[in-house]
């Protein structure tokens, strides 16, 4: 029996690394295409894109290990299956759940080791990509500016924010539409600089990089010391053809490219680091939530403050019922009635614009709780996805090894399409889910599990029609049961 478990164990691990190199070079140029506007005509040298590769590989182990586990069981079980070994293991009395007790114990031992990838390799590689494109951003100044959007361009001199339509030329040096907000020494954007066109020009041998730009105006908001001045809001507007930017980047050249920062996302946590986040984010949720409610509650004093409690429960009754006695007003209408006109506008007014800021402050308020819970729910997913991730390995080895044995179909040819098929199902179920999970739709522990809870009654049944050595779809037990109910119902016409 141990000549037939290496046999088996071999087969599978020879297609199981053969599909993991495979998909794994397809995954990697796929990746690329997403990153190649960091990488290409910015000067890199080879060393930087190959450890940025390098850095990006480990994070597509979670796309890549569940197809890997899926295709090369059902190639390995296909392939026995074709081959007639099954039906002379069968005739030898050995039955597939024996067949594949070494790679069931295979399989449980790559759970346990996906987990550990997934809790320690996966976030160490995404800081380490995260870091990697923001040093870069900060070595190569094409590099830290993006088109469409406003840019942080930090360097030893004052900051500044850019903003450009587009960047062309070579290295993306020439800029179109450019928008820059100088900062001040507090951090504050006093100056606006505006030009339909610019260049960055740098040389290997200096410290100094120029940015030239053409054709704009530049506006600066004046700080005057005089408070009347001040309320004049006086500014500087000037207009040039060309305008040079010398900015310093002699602390920049010393960039370490391996130096880490902060962690800021969810993929860069352990699961430690999750549990613990997970806890302080919550808790802090929950305060911001009765902190603003409380705000509210006091600005609208719709909830009175409930009165002292006193001894006697009968004398609070009795003062309670002598205040609603001498209380007339008892509807808006009432106190309206009440007022002089002019009182009653000015009454209603201020309830306006009261009701109108209040709701301002909600509608504000409720997109920044939705972005906090939105992060929080981020965190409970990723913290679940470590887990379901090693469970998906064992649980679509049971879907794909029955599978090639019902299918009974070697090769890359129908093997290779069903696994696709399956995975893609497995994969976009995970997607939707995540992506509702995160929104608050659904609790983010579901939109984990989902994909992989709905795996799991797939591969208990692929199983159990295997072991029977019954087809892919089974309808006969239907039709004689169909066949059984209209056969009752004739002869019970008959009787009649």
């Amino acid at each position: 029996m141990k000549i037939l478990d290496q046999y088996i164990l071999s087969r599978f691990l020879y297609n199981f690394f053969s599909s993991f190199v495979i998909l794994i070079v397809i995954f990697i140029f796929q990746g690329i295409w997403l990153f190649i506007d960091d990488l290409a005509g910015k000067g890199l040298g080879f060393v930087i894109i190959a450890k940025f590769i390098f850095y990006f590989i480990p994070t597509l182990v979670d796309k890549v290990l569940p197809l890997t586990v899926l295709l090369s069981s059902i190639l390995t079980f296909g392939t026995f299956a074709e081959n007639y070994e099954f039906a002379a293991m069968k005739a030898s009395g050995i039955s597939l759940q024996r067949g594949m007790r070494s790679l069931v114990i295979f399989v449980l031992f790559l759970g346990v080791v996906t987990f550990f990838f997934a809790n320690n390799v996966i976030p160490k590689s995404e800081q380490k990509i995260f870091n990697l494109r923001r040093n870069i951003a900060k070595v190569k100044p094409a590099a830290a500016i993006t088109e469409g959007v406003f840019s942080d361009f930090e360097g030893t001199g004052e900051g500044m924010n850019i903003k450009v339509d587009r960047k062309y030329g070579d290295q993306d040096r020439f800029l179109e539409n450019v928008v820059i907000h100088k900062k001040t020494n507090q951090n504050v954007n006093n100056t606006v600089i505006k030009a339909k066109g610019g260049e960055l020009i740098s040389s290997e041998d200096s410290d100094i990089i120029q940015l030239v730009l053409k054709d704009g105006n530049y506006y600066e908001e004046l700080v005057k010391d005089d408070n009347k001045e001040k309320r004049k809001q006086p500014f500087a507007k000037a207009h040039f053809e060309t305008y040079t930017i010398n900015i310093d980047i002699s602390e920049l050249n010393d960039q370490d490219l391996e130096e880490d920062g902060n962690i800021t996302t969810d993929k860069m946590k352990n699961v430690g680091r999750l549990i613990k986040d997970i806890d302080s984010l919550g808790t802090n949720n929950l305060e911001k939530v009765e902190a603003f409610s409380k705000n509210i509650v006091n600005r609208m004093g719709a909830f009175p403050v409930n009165p002292p409690v006193v001894d006697s429960l009968e004398i609070a009754s009795q003062i309670q019922d002598k205040a609603i006695s001498k209380d007339s007003i008892k509807t808006v209408d009432d106190l309206l009635d009440a007022l002089q006109e002019w009182q009653r506008l000015q009454v209603v007014n201020n309830a306006k614009n009261s009701v109108n800021s209040i709701m301002n402050t909600v509608v504000s308020k409720k997109e920044e709780l939705q972005q906090r819970y939105k992060f929080y729910n981020a965190h409970i997913l990723s913290l679940h996805k470590k887990f379901a991730l090693a469970f998906s390995c064992i649980i679509l080895f049971f879907v794909g090894a029955p599978l090639g044995a019902i299918i009974r179909k070697g090769g890359l040819g129908l093997p290779m399409v069903i696994a696709i098929v399956l995975f893609l199902t497995y994969y976009f179920i995970g997607v939707f889910a995540g992506n509702y999970a995160k929104e608050g739709n659904i609790h983010p522990a579901i939109g984990a599990w989902l994909s992989t809870l709905i795996m799991l009654p797939l591969g208990i049944s692929l199983t159990k029609r295997a072991t029977a050595d019954r087809g892919l779809f089974g309808f006969g037990h239907i039709i004689d049961r169909i066949k059984s109910i209209f056969k009752r119902k004739s002869n019970v016409v008959e009787e009649e």
